[in-house]
């Protein structure tokens, strides 16, 4: 079971190289996967292994107070529904072989989306926890979303995409708070424990407000009205996405969760109210929405709508002969809706259009797609003997004949579902008719040797076979199912026999006798061909705008209410005043804190000011920096006073007996002062606006304010403390468990590590963020080298001093940082690895390492860097995340939980034992995002804003020049035309003082020593 899951996985991954390496022929390989799976799912059936209540099960916990578990299981239900996904998905591929002519650089995407979506299909059927199966399910609705907007480029499809996705991802957020609060007010968190409940259902608080959220994902899934507009939009991904996710897979997932839910949750009265409703509405809407289309796909589009509507309001009944019919008609659904898609595909493939009115004498250039039109269009309308008839006749005798629907809802039910199966008739003859039909007065003729044919079709070329063939496999199943429903039969009763018990009379056939469900559904098709046969007369009844409004149009209203409610609010809240902003958080904090401190227990109280003198002066020492800062007007002199805080609080930690804070604080302020002092250099150095002493005294008042709250707040939060702090038991924790005597560096690697990868997750986007504010739309990618500078001569730093600029360096500063850059980088293993056991660690490291590169920086600039380390910074963080990733995942492969430590020792000559826990490869990807994040600072702060800073002195230079050469040219046009006798007077004189020569005029270059004041001047 899950070995295919993986195979589909791993099929998707492989599937971009294929298709790159091999074309279009790389869907048939990619097809072999589903394909396989597909049989041995059909074997499972064989040989009964869903006997009985049989299941194929798979647990692995993962955070069992979350309920969160990887909880698999395949039942029959499942296996039905594996069926449609691997199945109708292995055909798809190989009619994506052909449906393409020829195979872009996103076909290669496509492909693995494809592949992807049947991995993500196929385990939302086998999720038996509701949070796997919500992760699945927003998968397939993310995969959907790629799909759709295939054709990126245009509008259309962009606008679909968009509007599928968010539509289905809103029902999906809705249903995800519907589980939540069932499993709270249940205790039940799998599919396979609802039905040993052992309360009344109907009975439980709030049972119904989380059943109709849960509802509500389903119903967006499946396209249930009002959620249906988004499927017929969707039609403008590619074909085979519409034949795959939009009729037999991903709209499927909807009827799934209520098949799944029905039998034990139909017993709460709202269950009934909201689907029976909804689902017999969009069957009736879906139909006649489908009879004004020109479109042959969005004639299936609505039809699509139509038959999940009815599929859905019988399969949400509950009862056994409900649910026989209701997956009956599901699996006929998947296999006439899908043929038909392709048959719509090949058409447009062929004749290079979709509209009814350019299509005419089809069915005599294309006889094998009209077969297969026929065959399954009539399977879809409910005509015999195929396996649409025997899933619609099995559908009206469970209506007329259903205990849970009595009297009145049973009749209105019955009656919904004959108009909307006479509607099914109607448009099934409308696309037949559409698309192969000779409409000599509707459409002209191609030409004199060819009548009756349009354009279009007179000009098609032939139908591939690969075009023909998947569809004509599932119009020859619609015909085998049809003659011989006994297989399909068992394998649904497999299901219904687990949950209601065997029933000898619940089983699908062909031939009841002369029942009143052959009567009705003789009416059916007997109004169905009237309707069709009067459809000029039926034109005039459709409006031309929806008489009820639409629900597209409705969508686009609602988001530019939400798009003018967000601005407005933002506009009042956010007015771009960074002073207003902190204001207003500051005053609520005041007022909050206060009001709950005036309302609780102010007594028992207890603060020790200092445990000894040294804490105290550390204290001063803030305060008076803090209050320093307030007045300077310099900018780099206020980061450095404020630097002096963050130093201060390093001591206090170390005070405290926290060395390895004491460190990390140190490390961190320092590079904080050097990330101001790179992004200050840029800025003028006071700040020139001066606010008015009545200004400063209210945020003087405000800041004392804000600090007595954040005092009396921390004193009483820990005077609030009831119990023993759990930090007591970190120590002896950190030795039992991650096997170190650094209690510090052990949480954050072993028994708190989620949160350390959450927390480098958040390092790597700032510093992609950081970076793409610097760059803007350039890329800041670089290829990493290997330092291929040659040395000539003795120097210091390895960027030598052939420039200028390098030239004017301080002899001190590069003598200090050849001195200390390779003991502050011995410094920085040392702490890498003595950090499980002594302060330290690989964030320490990191730091410590990213520190010794900044002096290079200071020193020697961006070449100095570059040469210390030529690596591209986005590597750095990539690998360091991998490696931290990879240590994470691997405890799972030998059956423990992920981030779980091993330990082992080694004895190394003349060091003597060494400790060498598994946590240490953590601890290595941790080091390197931390050294990748600062280089990544000192590429964008600092060489980027260089290169641009001398981009534009150099632009400068260059206006200064050529502005000079217009002043000369000038000055020598006039010259010319002065008397001969004039040049030799002042004017020359003039002339050859200010640069200009007195017998030609030309223009003399200035000295290249006077370029670094030009420098100064234009900057």
């Amino acid at each position: 079971m899950l070995l295919l899951l993986i195979a589909l996985l791993a099929a998707s991954v492989a599937a971009p190289a294929l298709i790159y390496y091999l074309g279009r022929p790389a869907f048939g390989l990619i097809a072999l996967v589903p394909g396989a799976g597909f049989f041995w799912v059909l074997n499972l059936f064989h040989t009964g292994a869903f006997a009985n209540g049989a299941a194929l099960e798979a647990t692995y916990r993962w955070m069992p107070s979350a309920h969160l578990e990887f909880g698999f299981r395949m039942d029959a239900l499942a296996g039905l529904f594996a069926l449609i996904i691997l199945g109708v998905g292995t055909l798809i591929l190989l009619y994506c072989w052909g449906y393409f002519d020829h195979t872009p650089r996103r076909l290669t995407m496509f492909g693995a989306q494809m592949s992807g979506f049947a991995a993500a299909m196929y385990g939302l059927v086998i999720a038996d926890n509701f949070l796997l199966l919500y992760v699945f399910w927003e998968i397939t609705s993310l995969l959907s979303f790629l799909l759709v907007s295939y054709y990126g480029e245009r509008a259309s499809s962009r606008r679909s995409a968009q509007q599928a996705f968010m539509v289905t991802v809103l029902g999906g957020l809705a249903m995800l708070l519907g589980m939540i609060g069932f499993g709270r007010q249940t205790g039940v968190w799998n599919f396979s424990g609802i039905a040993t409940l052992d309360v009344d259902i109907t009975a439980t608080p709030f049972i119904t407000s989380s059943i109709v959220l849960v509802l509500a994902g389903a119903l967006t899934k499946s396209a249930i009205a009002p959620a249906h507009f988004w499927l017929p939009g969707a039609m403008a991904a590619p074909t085979p996405v519409s034949a795959y996710l939009h009729s037999a897979a991903m709209v499927k997932a909807g009827i799934y969760l209520i098949a799944r839910l029905a039998p034990e949750l139909h017993e709460v009265a709202t269950w009934h109210l909201v689907v029976i409703p909804a689902g017999l509405f969009t069957m009736l809407l879906g139909g006649w929405m489908a009879l004004k289309q020109r479109d042959l796909k969005l004639v299936l589009a609505y039809g699509t709508v139509s038959q999940l509507g009815f599929i859905m309001s019988v399969v949400a009944i509950g009862s056994r002969e409900a649910m026989l019919a209701g997956l009956a008609l599901t699996f006929a659904h998947s296999l006439f809706k899908a043929a038909l898609f392709m048959v719509v595909g090949a058409i447009d493939h062929v004749t290079g259009t979709r509209d009814i009115g350019k299509l005419s004498g089809l069915w005599r250039r294309a006889p094998i797609l009209l077969v297969i039109s026929v065959v399954s269009g009539l399977s879809m309308a409910g005509v015999p003997p195929l396996l649409g008839f025997v899933a619609k006749e099995t559908v009206l005798e469970a209506v007329m004949a259903e205990e849970l629907l009595v009297g009145m809802p049973r009749n209105m039910m019955l009656v919904a579902i004959v108009l909307g199966s006479m509607l099914t008739m109607a448009y099934t003859l409308r696309f037949l008719w559409g698309a192969f039909a000779t409409k000599s007065a509707d459409a002209p003729s191609g030409s004199t040797e060819h009548p009756g044919l349009s354009p279009a079709v007179a000009g098609m070329h032939a139908v591939g076979p690969l075009l023909w063939i998947p569809p004509a496999v599932l119009t020859a199943l619609t015909i085998f199912f049809g003659l011989n429903p006994g297989p399909l039969s068992g394998a649904i009763n497999a299901h219904l026999n687990n949950i209601f018990g065997p029933d000898a009379h619940g089983y699908l056939a062909l031939w009841h006798g002369f029942t009143p469900a052959l009567g009705i559904s003789v009416v059916i098709i007997v109004a169905g061909c009237v309707l069709h046969w009067q459809r000029d007369l039926l034109a005039k009844a459709q409006f031309e705008t929806p008489a009820l409004g639409s629900a597209d149009n409705a969508y686009d209203f609602v988001l530019a209410q939400l798009r003018t409610w967000s601005l407005r609010i933002t506009a009042s809240t956010q007015r771009g005043s960074l002073q207003a902003s902190l204001t207003t958080i500051f005053i609520c904090f005041i007022l909050i804190t206060t009001i709950a401190l005036i309302s609780g227990d102010l007594t028992d109280v207890r603060m020790i000011i200092a445990d000894n003198p040294w804490q105290a002066i550390a204290a001063f020492i803030i305060i008076a920096a803090a209050v320093a800062a307030t007045v300077m007007h310099n900018r780099l002199s206020a980061v450095l006073v404020v630097g002096v805080t963050g130093y201060a609080m390093a001591a206090i930690f170390a005070l405290h007996g926290a060395p390895d804070l004491a460190l990390t604080q140190l490390l961190v302020e320092t590079i904080v002062v050097v990330i101001f002092m790179l992004v200050l250099r840029k800025m003028p150095a006071n700040v020139d606006w001066r606010p008015e002493p009545s200004r400063n005294r209210l945020r003087a008042w405000l800041s004392v304010a804000t600090g007595l709250a954040t005092v009396l707040v921390g004193l009483f939060a820990i005077n609030a403390r009831v119990s023993r702090p759990i930090s007591e038991y970190m120590p002896e924790l950190a030795k039992e468990i991650g096997h170190g005597a650094n209690a510090v560096n052990v949480l954050l690697v072993d028994m708190r590590a989620w949160d350390t990868f959450g927390e480098i997750t958040v390092l790597v986007i700032a510093a992609t963020g950081v970076a793409s504010l610097i760059y803007r739309t350039q890329s800041f990618t670089r290829a990493s080298r290997r330092p291929t500078l040659q040395v000539t001569g003795r120097r210091w730093l390895a960027a030598g001093s052939e420039s200028e600029q390098q030239q004017n360096r301080s002899l001190m500063v590069d003598v200090a940082t050849r001195v200390l850059f390779p003991s502050i980088m011995a410094l920085s293993l040392y702490f890498f690895f003595a950090g499980h056991n002594a302060p330290g660690g690989g964030f320490a490291g990191g730091l410590v390492a990213a520190l010794a590169l900044t002096l290079r920086y200071l020193a020697g600039g961006r070449q100095e860097l570059e040469e210390a380390l030529p690596i591209d910074a986005s590597r750095l963080l990539g690998s360091g995340l991998i490696i931290s990733a990879i240590a994470a995942i691997v405890p799972m492969g030998f059956g423990h939980p992920p981030l779980t430590s091993g330990y082992t020792s080694v004895d190394i000559p003349l060091i003597g034992g060494v400790s060498l826990p598994s946590a240490l490869v953590f601890d290595a990807g941790v080091y390197l995002i931390v050294v990748g994040l600062i280089k990544q600072i000192l590429d964008s702060l600092g060489i980027k804003l260089d290169e641009e800073e001398e981009a534009r002195k150099q632009r400068a230079r260059d206006r200064k020049r050529s502005l000079a050469r217009q002043q000369q040219r000038s000055a020598g046009v006039s010259s010319t035309r002065e008397p001969v006798g004039v040049r030799g007077g002042g004017a020359a004189g003039a002339s050859a003082s200010s640069g200009t020569s007195p017998i030609t005029g030309t223009f003399r270059a200035i000295p290249t020593h006077h370029q670094p004041q030009e420098e100064t001047n234009g900057s």
